[in-house]
């Protein structure tokens, strides 16, 4: 394991707040590895939030996904402070039309840690991953690096979506208009339940942005966007059955062509 090296110039525009917070009582580590001594302790509160809602992948699908190294890189970033818990991301960086993309997974903050700016860190983080990437596999450090998160449309019934969507807003990041953009994410649920219910069924999401140092940009041409879930379906691709991956709504022919210009909006945005 090794721990992480902050720099506020990764930081979000609208996360400036978070140069502020003072890092040091925190230990920060890195986990790439399955054996790491801290995978369980990363691995359990993201499990015990994200596991029943079939969000949170099996610990032999993680141990594929370290396994991809360096093609693909994946890690859990731990947070604690005097030994306990405070927050946990996990995330991969893959190679993507002559950059880097950086697909953003889970992100869980104690409660006692929440609203104190150490959300922009753990939005800033993944950026180092995405530069040692781009490093390992022989592409130009100046390389662009994108952010990607998959989020849930809005729901009047479920707040807390809301809110995640309104804090990656008051980031800087934005919203590939869902309206151009019909993404889908992968059938989560184990292969058995999936074939008891007559197939794959996979979820309608939104992709939420941040192309580094480009953030003020608002627009995205169709082949970028098809780059990005191309490298997104490639990182999914070691934990799903072939067939479940063929289903017609995860294939690209439905998206805009690539010299089509698409606009960018604001998370909340419906």
């Amino acid at each position: 394991m090794a721990q992480i090296v902050s720099s506020t110039a990764d930081l979000a525009p609208g996360d400036a707040r978070s140069a502020a917070v003072d890092l040091s009582p925190f230990r920060i580590d890195r986990i790439r590895a399955l054996d790491d001594p801290l995978f369980e302790t990363a691995y359990a509160p993201l499990w015990a939030e994200f596991g029943a809602k079939h969000e949170m992948e099996l610990r032999e699908t993680l141990d594929q996904r370290f396994r991809l190294a360096p093609r693909m890189l994946y890690e859990m970033v731990l947070v604690r402070r005097g030994g306990e818990f405070v927050a946990v991301r996990d995330h991969t960086a893959a190679l993507a039309d002559g950059g880097a993309v950086v697909h953003l997974s889970h992100n869980l903050i104690a409660p006692h840690a929440r609203r104190t700016g150490l959300a922009g860190w753990l939005r800033a983080w993944p950026i180092q991953t995405a530069r040692e990437c781009l490093a390992a596999n022989g592409a130009a450090a100046d390389a662009p690096v994108t952010l990607l998160a998959e989020m849930e449309h809005a729901a009047a019934d479920d707040p807390a979506r809301g809110i995640r969507l309104r804090a990656y807003e008051k980031a800087g990041f934005q919203k590939i208009d869902p309206a151009a953009v019909a993404y889908h994410q992968p059938d989560f649920r184990a292969p058995e339940e999936i074939d008891a219910t007559g197939g794959a069924r996979p979820l309608a999401f939104q992709l939420i942005v941040r192309r580094v140092g480009r953030e003020r940009e608002q627009t995205i041409s169709g082949r970028e966007v098809r780059g990005l879930v191309r490298a997104l379906y490639a990182i999914y691709a070691p934990q799903f059955r072939p067939a479940d991956l063929a289903h017609p709504l995860l294939q690209l022919d439905h998206f805009p062509p690539d010299y089509a210009v698409l606009p960018l909006l604001p998370p909340t945005q419906c």
